[in-house]
């Protein structure tokens, strides 16, 4: 039942403890996940609702409130419910998780039933929705998207989510909810609600197990709502030849347009369908039904949905209400059996509901089914190899420790070896992690790519990776490891390396030196030398080097690159006139500029007046250059 699909929420734990693994089905109103419950380390079913539905709270409120009375429903025919919760704008529902399939997935692929099949399947149906009858609850939405096959050949009903107490017959929206191939004719006219709209629905459900098909379809669904108000279920023997009539009659009294004229709930209708397979001989019941015709829907039909009671309308304007019209009479024939009194339902209920029903129809998909090969000892990528060779997929690979069995080998399967499974289902695999602790290798000495795979070899994970000088090991090769080696650790532990840069270089200045000298100078020790794309002014002679990237004095490995720039010589800047200016007040203008300043007095002068300056103002010098002023002599 799994489905591989793209969503947002696989891989994400709502509430922090579902996790979601994977998405199985997508309805009208929600989307069921496969999940872990991380607390009580069991997998279930989670219903989460579509955002727009739970943006409104009128129906989150409802959808609660139903979910609580549905969990105290407890049934062997029914889907358990844990848990209801929200987490953030997402509301959903724990459910019991039933590994199988449905009954539409063998409808699909076997089309009709024999009537044992059919009768083996309907049964436990109604035993479940008996209970819910009883407990004062309608389905709403019984269709054979709903009804699970258990693996073991359990029938279960599922999705609950739309029923209404027995009490609420009609719905005030003005809308329906529902799937519109399985609605009674009065839910969708009125919103009437009661136990007989799931009988109804039942009708439908074995008209279609004894045919392969829907009694009613249409291009559209207004088409299938209109022949459900004015056109009876055809008897299943009209399309299936030589169907003995008590089932024709089955059918006839389940979907019956009238409500008067059905069982009054599901425990009434299992009694009928008791008292048909009673009147049946073993090859009735075991009859082969020819090869159904190829059933016409489109997928509307199959969805729940929120459906505007004015859909019929769109229908011809001259139907008439089939509550308002008199039963044909061939029809009043099929069904006007005499029908028990409800107190004698009660009387029979206990007894029929306390049966476990569906004990197993097992045999209606056994040929569906294939062993889990042998996988134990393994490696995982022989293991998935069989899975594929057998039609089966890989579900998830789980790690843990082991002593016995070999890293990376499978040490167990779900389901195991020799287990049934479905032809096309999944296997999840545990993969062996090795024992719990391993002893860190010595790979001092190695080199680091030869001490990784050792690392790895051993179970361990190779990390973060740090260089440092030394003075006895070559460069590239593993100075230590932490945690040491001799240490013991978990398996998968990442463990740390330093790795030798060689013994370190004393890294000269070139400073001022030509660039060709510069570069011979530094390939010689060992070091790589690259000029920078661009020139730059400074104190050095134009074409030599202006400065380097790795300082004078620094230490460097063999193969460290340094970057050398190359100068454009000293930056011309304009002089100041400074002349007859207070000696400060010129000191501050000319280093302003850019220059030094040298002064320089005449013999037993005194004055503080600027007489001369050695480059005139208004020429220009190099920046850093030296200017002298004279101040004025006697």
């Amino acid at each position: 039942m799994d489905t591989t699909l793209d969503d947002p929420l696989v891989g994400r734990a709502l509430d922090g403890r579902y996790r979601i693994d994977a998405r199985i089905a997508a309805g009208g109103m929600a989307t069921v996940y496969r999940a872990l419950d991380t607390r009580l380390d069991r997998v279930l079913a989670l219903k989460v609702m579509h955002p727009a539905l739970a943006a409104d709270a009128a129906f989150v409120e409802r959808f609660i409130r139903e979910a609580k009375s549905v969990a105290r429903l407890a049934h062997p025919n029914v889907v358990g419910v844990f848990d209801q919760g929200t987490d953030g704008p997402y509301v959903f529902l724990a459910m019991e998780y039933v590994s199988g399939c449905t009954l539409r997935d063998v409808l699909r692929e076997r089309g009709a039933l024999q009537p044992r099949a059919a009768l083996d399947i309907l049964e436990p149906v109604l035993a479940a929705l008996g209970a819910a009858h009883r407990a004062g609850f309608v389905h709403r939405d019984m269709k054979p998207e709903n009804v699970l096959i258990g693996d073991d050949g359990r029938v279960k009903v599922a999705d609950f989510g739309l029923v209404r107490s027995v009490d609420a017959v009609t719905d005030t929206t003005g809308s329906i909810l529902g799937t519109v191939s399985y609605l009674a004719p009065e839910q969708i006219e009125t919103g009437l609600t009661d136990t007989r709209v799931d009988v109804y629905a039942c009708g439908v459900v074995l008209y279609e197990m004894l045919t392969g098909a829907k009694p009613h379809t249409g291009g559209t669904p207004a088409q299938v709502i209109y022949r459900h108000l004015n056109e009876d279920v055809p008897s299943p023997s009209a399309a299936v030849p030589g169907l003995p009539v008590v089932l024709d009659e089955l059918v006839a009294a389940a979907a019956a347009r009238n409500p008067e004229l059905r069982p009054y709930d599901a425990v009434a209708l299992l009694s009928l369908a008791r008292e048909a397979r009673s009147v049946l001989s073993e090859v009735e019941l075991d009859a082969v039904p020819p090869q159904a015709r190829a059933e016409e829907r489109t997928a509307a039909e199959d969805r729940t949905s929120v459906i505007p009671r004015s859909a019929p309308a769109a229908a011809p304007t001259q139907h008439t209400s089939r509550l308002e019209r008199p039963e044909p009479p061939q029809r009043q024939h099929a069904v006007r059996r005499p029908r028990p009194r409800r107190t004698t339902y009660l009387g029979i209920a206990g007894a029929l509901l306390a049966v476990a029903l569906g004990t197993g129809v097992w045999y209606i998909s056994a040929g569906q089914f294939t062993k889990v090969p042998h996988l134990l000892g393994k490696t995982e990528e022989q293991a998935r190899t069989q899975l594929s060779a057998a039609g089966l997929g890989v579900k998830g690979v789980d790690r843990k420790f082991s002593g016995t069995f070999e890293r990376g080998t499978v040490m167990n399967s779900d389901p195991e070896s020799g287990k049934r499974i479905r032809g096309n289902g999944s296997v999840t695999l545990t993969v062996s992690r090795g024992p719990e602790v391993v002893l860190v290798p010595n790979v001092r000495g190695k080199p680091l790519d030869a001490a990784k795979a050792e690392l790895t070899r051993a179970g361990l994970a190779p990390g973060l990776v740090t260089q440092a000088f030394s003075q006895d090991l070559p460069q590239g090769a593993v100075i230590s490891t932490d945690p040491a080696g001799g240490d013991q650790r978990a398996p998968d532990t990442a463990v740390a390396l330093v790795v030798s840069k060689g013994r370190p270089l004393q890294v000269p200045s070139v400073v001022g030196a030509g660039v060709e000298q510069a570069r011979t100078g530094l390939e010689d020790l060992g070091l790589k030398v690259e000029i920078a794309p661009e020139q730059v002014n400074s104190a050095s002679p134009a074409g030599s080097v202006a400065n380097q990237s790795l300082s004078a004095g620094a230490q460097a490995a063999a193969g460290d690159t340094v970057t050398l720039t190359v100068s454009k010589g000293p930056r011309q800047v304009q002089v100041p006139d400074v002349t007859n200016q207070d000696v400060d007040a010129a000191k501050r203008a000319l280093e302003g500029a850019g220059f030094k300043v040298r002064v320089e007095r005449p013999f037993l002068s005194f004055s503080n007046t600027v007489d001369t300056q050695s480059v005139p103002g208004g020429q220009s010098a190099a920046e850093g250059s030296t200017i002298t002023v004279k101040t004025k002599g006697l």
